[in-house]
């Protein structure tokens, strides 16, 4: 039995909707904790399905590439997803128009603080030059991030990985230190989130409501462009 168990595994490891299934169960499941549990932030749902999806790589030994194949639909939804974020900020466009200069301000200083903080912590543990380079634009969301790594010489693939952890971190955490901070405001709140921790902080502040949804989706838009723009310019001095 555990011979054709094992062969069986080894059939369906190969189809690619075996690994789109999973990925959406590991999810689901992650969602179904989240709330069982009354919402705590550790159990954050993309946080669980990347935990179980890791542990069930690792038991059955494969690769990621094997996965990736299966589960690119998924990757490829991230843009049309990432474009739907415009309905919410479209509903609070007049708040947007009223606080322009305090958005702008709020960017920039965010965009700023997110490179050299990066770069900074990994200075002071000793990071070369290439790993500096690579942390530099962790706050983005992941495709622009990877195209500025690859642009000021940083390595794209270990970009990926440090944008999701700041991602996941940002989103288990950013609501225990705006409320240390005693921040309540939800436009503020989604504007800390989308900058701090791109597309997973706007996913969570979405959970929180229409106002930090759109704040959130719009600080996420215009931090990779304005991050885009300046990390070129800045790389040369952070060598």
């Amino acid at each position: 039995m555990n011979g054709d168990m094992r062969e069986l595994w080894v059939y369906l490891s190969t189809t690619p909707l075996l690994w789109l299934t999973l990925t959406l169960i590991a999810y689901q499941l992650g969602g179904w904790l989240f709330r069982r549990f009354g919402s705590p932030p550790v159990l954050n749902p993309v946080l669980t399905a990347v935990v179980l999806l890791v542990l069930l790589l690792k038991t059955s030994g494969t690769d990621y590439q094997t996965y990736f194949r299966g589960a690119q639909f998924i990757h490829f939804l991230l843009g049309p997803a990432t474009v739907a974020l415009a309905i919410p900020l479209y509903r609070e466009v007049h708040a947007v128009k009223s606080a322009f200069l305090p958005i702008a301000l709020a960017l920039l200083i965010g965009a700023l603080t997110g490179i050299f903080s990066a770069v900074g912590i990994g200075w002071l543990l000793g990071g070369e030059k290439t790993i500096l380079l690579t942390l530099a634009p962790k706050s983005v969301t992941t495709p622009i991030a990877m195209g500025i790594s690859e642009k000021i010489g940083g390595l794209p693939s270990l970009t990926a990985v440090v944008v999701v952890l700041t991602g996941i971190a940002g989103a288990v955490i950013g609501d225990v230190v705006l409320n240390k901070m005693r921040i309540k405001d939800e436009m503020a709140r989604g504007m800390a989130l989308g900058v701090a921790s791109h597309g997973i902080g706007t996913a969570h502040a979405i959970q929180r409501g229409r106002v930090a949804g759109a704040f959130s989706a719009l600080a996420m838009a215009l931090n990779g462009l304005l991050t885009a723009i300046i990390l070129p310019f800045i790389a040369p001095f952070l060598r």
